[in-house]
Order: structure tokens, then sequence, then C-alpha cells
């Protein structure tokens, strides 16, 4: 094979990114045809999240909060263009060096979608058709085009590689009359480089449009929600203090936290989907979701809460929620004595395990497809999820779900368990402060202290606040229309004296238990302590 020694390192680490930008593209428009989750980056991010230690995803939850999966996927691809760019410079000695690298790359791409839950055969078309486009583009951009050239000049010419044309640039004055040199065709070596960009564009555009996220949206849009066949009850009135700055009773749906681990959010067509209840029932069942709309719907307001949440933490929000209930439709299943356990899937493979016990018990526990008035945003759920109040996410909220195994806690579990997480998973009663913010520095007089509590199928009976480790005061209780959301409270009579203060809170819930000052990580089953924040006034 020829050499391409000649080729700079600079130039041959272009030609690797190109090369690799090419088997991206050329991987994702296969994914668009087959499926859009045999999209090898994908599968390589997904599978990076599930091989993750617990104590990395916490810290990740942590740090970059939401935007973690962002941060995950820019990494990957970063790791990947830094690879591709080192498969350029290892080309620029042996082309078939660079194709090897390639080719385990791409069998680490395959391996990945291989693995993941519900892969097929056809699946690994796009990480062989990703690799193939990229070793060609490699064969061919790394090729050596070099222009052949007699000594023409004297000397005090400059290089030709550096500008001039390469046919009649003088040589430098070393060079013997007769001698030839050879220099870097850079215009041809650009226009390739600007082909390969062309093709990676082009063929990952396609690849995102035959994704069918334009279709899903659409769909979406055009969905008209059916009359509730029963209501949820009326907000009271007092139920939201409006303060400024304190979370509201309903959070809006752009508010809304999301934590999962879908690192591309799942684009369900709600005219190809379906849900399958089946495992221990004595008669499996499979919705459409035209099927779906046609039940009886029932509104609710339930609260959901992450058990990653720290105390204090953002991952909490109060919603109304629209969907069958998912009691009628087990119930039509027939569950069989012995089963206690929902295995329940979502689109993407995650799985979730939640008691038979706890959706049977009468609580408003949903099939959802709307939240807010409006079809599930795509990020929870669209077209449906699962909604359980008094239940942390991990064990009850599958977004995008599909199927619903009647099982046993001891014969199967769901995903987060293996990794350390509580099988089961109640909501533990919680309190946090929203205003004065930490940190902040307040005038000297009267300050309002105000937040929310929760405490899930229980309700919260009373908060309390205290300042600098003096007595414990009552706040004042919004209304709240059932148990299963949070309730805004506040303290507006403060007297902030100069000087630096610390505010804590506690609630008690309808059982009589006060939360404990005991802290406690998030994991195995949901943070405890009290929420205290630090303020300045002067």
């Amino acid at each position: 094979m020829e050499s391409n020694r000649r080729v700079p390192a600079w130039a041959a680490a272009l030609v690797g990114l190109v090369a690799g930008a090419v088997a991206t593209g050329v991987s994702l428009l296969a994914a668009g045809v087959v499926k859009p989750g045999a999209f090898p980056v994908l599968a390589v991010g997904d599978a990076a999240v599930d091989l993750s230690p617990p104590w990395l995803k916490d810290w990740a939850i942590r740090t970059f909060g939401e935007a973690d999966k962002t941060v995950l996927l820019a990494g990957v691809l970063t790791v990947l263009a830094a690879l591709a760019a080192g498969v350029g410079v290892l080309s620029s000695r042996d082309t078939r060096y660079g194709q090897a690298v390639l080719a385990c790359l791409g069998g680490i791409g395959l391996l990945a979608v291989l693995t993941r839950p519900g892969a097929g055969p056809a699946d690994a078309v796009p990480a062989l058709a990703g690799t193939a486009a990229g070793m060609v583009a490699l064969s061919r951009l790394i090729r050596p085009r070099f222009v052949r050239r007699s000594l023409a000049s004297g000397p005090g010419s400059p290089r030709p590689w550096f500008g001039g044309d390469p046919e009649t640039a003088p040589v430098p004055p070393v060079m013997q009359a007769g001698e030839e040199r050879y220099s870097l065709d850079r215009r041809g070596l650009l226009t390739g480089l600007l082909g390969g960009v062309v093709v990676a564009g082009a063929t990952g555009a396609a690849g995102r449009l035959l994704s069918g996220g334009t279709e899903v949206d659409a769909a979406r849009a055009g969905l008209a929600l059916p009359t509730p066949s029963t209501s949820a009850r009326p907000v009271p009135a007092g139920a939201d203090l409006k303060i400024r700055g304190l979370s509201p009773f309903f959070t809006p749906n752009r508010d809304f936290y999301r934590v999962d681990t879908a690192l591309i959010v799942p684009r369900v067509d709600p005219r190809e989907w379906t849900l399958k209840i089946h495992g221990m029932v004595d008669r499996p069942v499979e919705l459409t979701f035209a099927d779906l709309m046609r039940r009886p719907l029932v509104e609710a307001d339930v609260t959901l809460c992450c058990v990653s949440n720290e105390v204090g933490g953002p991952y909490i929000g109060n919603a109304r929620w629209l969907g069958a209930r998912l009691a009628d439709l087990l119930r039509e299943a027939g569950v069989q004595r012995e089963a206690d356990m929902l295995l329940s899937t979502s689109d993407d493979g995650w799985t979730c395990g939640t008691p038979v016990d706890v959706v049977m018990d009468g609580r408003d526990a949903l099939l959802a497809v709307a939240m807010n008035g409006e079809a599930l945003p795509v990020d929870h759920g669209f077209p449906a999820r699962q909604v359980v109040p008094g239940l942390y996410g991990y064990v009850s909220a599958t977004k995008w779900v599909t199927e619903i195994k009647l099982t046993r806690f001891d014969r199967d579990e769901a995903y987060w368990t293996p990794k350390g997480w509580a099988a089961k998973g109640p909501v533990k009663t919680q309190s946090r402060i929203d205003l004065p913010k930490p940190g902040t520095t307040l005038p000297p007089g009267r300050t309002v202290i105000a937040g929310v509590a929760w405490a899930q199928h229980k309700g919260v009976d009373a908060v309390e606040v205290r300042i600098d480790g003096g007595p414990w005061r009552q706040a004042r209780l919004a209304e709240a229309p059932t148990a299963d959301t949070w309730r805004q409270w506040v303290i507006d009579d403060w007297d902030a004296a100069p000087g630096r203060h610390t505010i804590e809170v506690r609630a008690t819930d309808a059982t009589g238990y006060t939360q404990t000052a005991a802290k406690a990580p998030v994991a195995p089953d949901g943070a405890t302590g009290w929420h205290a924040v630090e303020v300045t006034v002067a």
C-alpha cells in the first residue's frame, strides 16, 4: 500500500474528523430508516449510563442537574472526535491502521446497539453502514495528492504549501538542477474535505427527518383531549398564596423537572403506540392509543418527586393529570393473587417496579395522556406515562410506557434496583424554603419566609420554621385540594435583625410523623433532614 507519510499531521487529523463525521451521518440516516434507537452514538451513550456506578450518576445529577444528558452526549461526541482525529493521524502512516481502528469503533457501536433492550438483527445496519462509509471516506481522503515539480528558480522563494501555484513556485537553493520535489495539493485536499462535510451534513439531516420527530410533534399538536369522565376537585381559592418567588401551586409544563435515563427523548407516534399488559394475569390486554382515548378518563392533581432530590432540591413539581385509571386496566386483565409488582417498560427499554397494592388501593394512579390541560409534552412521556401518587418516580412514573408485566418482586428487578436503590420507594415527608433564597442579603425589618411541603397520599398537617436554633413557629398553610399535592406555607412577619441568620423548616404529615433532622443521602430510598438556608441582613 502507498505510504501517506507526506501528509502533514494537522491535515491527517482533519481527514480523520471528516471521515468520522461521514460515519456518524450515514449511521444516523440508516437509524432513521431502521429505528432511531439503533443510532450507535446514542447506544454507546445509553450503555455508558447503564454501566456507570450509582455514585457517578448521583454526582452528575447534583453537578449538572437536568443538563446531565447534554453533558454526557457532548462528552461522547468529544471523545469520538478525538478518536477520529487520531484515526486520521494513524492513517498518515498507513491507511490500514486507521481503518482497523475505525472497524474497532464500529464494533463497539454495534455491540452497544445489539445489547439494548428489544434489539433485533436489523438494528445492526446503522453501525455497519456508518463504519463502511467512514472507512471509504478515510481511504479516499487520506490518499496523498502530490504535484511533481522540477527546479524552476533561485533562492528566497516561498514554500509552495503556504501560497503560490504548486506547478510554478520556486524551490529552495539547496536543490540541484534536475531534481524533482513534491508538494501537497492543498486545493484537492480541501475540496475532498468539503465534499465529506457535505455528505455528513446531508445524511445527518436526512436521518433526523426520518426519525419521525416532525410527525410526532404534529400528532401531539393536533390531539384533541376528551372531556374527563371525572373532573379533579376544584382548587381552593387559597391554594396558591401568589407570593413572588414561591413555587406556584401548579408547576408550568416548561418548568417541570425532568430526570430520566433517555439521552435522546423517545419520539413515539401515537398511531403506532400500543400498551401490552401481560404476565401474571388471566386475560392479557393490548391497547392502542385510540383505545386509550375512548376509555373513561379522569383528572387528578398529583405532585411528583424524584428520589434523587436532595433536601431542598428542585426535582419536584405539581400538575393536573388526565388519564385512565390503572386499577381499572388491571382489573380487566385479571391480576393473579400472587402478583405483587408491576414491571413497566419504557419505549427506550427503561424499567420500573411498582407495588400492585399501591396502585389498587383507591388512589389516583393513572395511565396519563395529558398534563396541565395539554397533551403530555414529549419530554414528559407523550403519548402515555404512569402517574402514581405517593411513590418516587423511579418506582412509579414510567414515561413513554409501552408494556406492563404483572410479576413479583422476588422474581424480577427494575432498572434501578440492581444498582443499589430500594425496590419500593414511598415518598418521604419533606419541606423546602423557597424564600428567602440561600446566600441573599436582606434589608432589616419585616421579611417573608415561604416555601412548599409535601407528603403525597398522606397530606401535610403542619409546617414549622425556626431561626438561629430558636423556638419553632407555626407557619400559615395554604389550602390543598387533596393529600396528593404539595402545600404552600408562609411566615410573613419575621422581623429580620442585622447579622447572619440560619432558617430551618420541618413538616408534619397527617399521620402525625414529623420529618427527622437526621441527614441521609438520596440513596437508597430518598434523602432526609431539615432544609436550611443562610441569609445576611444588612
